[in-house]
């Protein structure tokens, strides 16, 4: 069997894990949401206002209180359910594919590969990542 039959099949195997149908399923859920679409968009709009009249004379309390709205409007998307499910999905098919990766080197070169995450507390400093 070549390489590239054994990736197609691969990926589909993939395909049908319950960790990418749940991706797909959050990602249609987060795209068909219009009360998260809604919050985004006002979400967008405060920013390009605030872009606009900052740094304008005498346009202080506006840029404060639109700075308030847009603080709000930000932990109502962060903590939309839509958005909190589709962050969930997204972590744990990253994991999942980090994980596929690591058995995918580690058959190729004896080794499994560092998993550094940047604060250097899963791999005890050993990634070669710089402080």
């Amino acid at each position: 069997m070549h390489i590239e039959e054994l990736a197609a099949q691969l990926g589909k195997a993939i395909k049908e894990d319950p960790r990418i149908k749940e991706l797909n399923a959050a990602r249609d859920a987060y795209e068909a949401s219009e009360e998260l679409r809604t919050l985004m968009t006002e979400y967008e709009v405060n920013q390009k206002a605030i872009e606009f009249e900052a740094g304008k004379p005498d346009n202080e309390e506006l840029v404060k209180k639109v700075q308030a709205r847009l603080d709000e409007l930000y932990d109502q998307i962060m903590e939309h359910p839509v958005f909190v499910r589709l962050g969930q999905a997204q972590d744990e098919v990253n994991s999942f594919m980090e994980a596929v990766n690591n058995i995918i080197t580690f058959n190729i070169t004896g080794e499994l590969p560092s998993s550094c995450t940047h604060d250097c507390s899963t791999c005890g400093g050993s990634c070669g990542h710089n402080h």
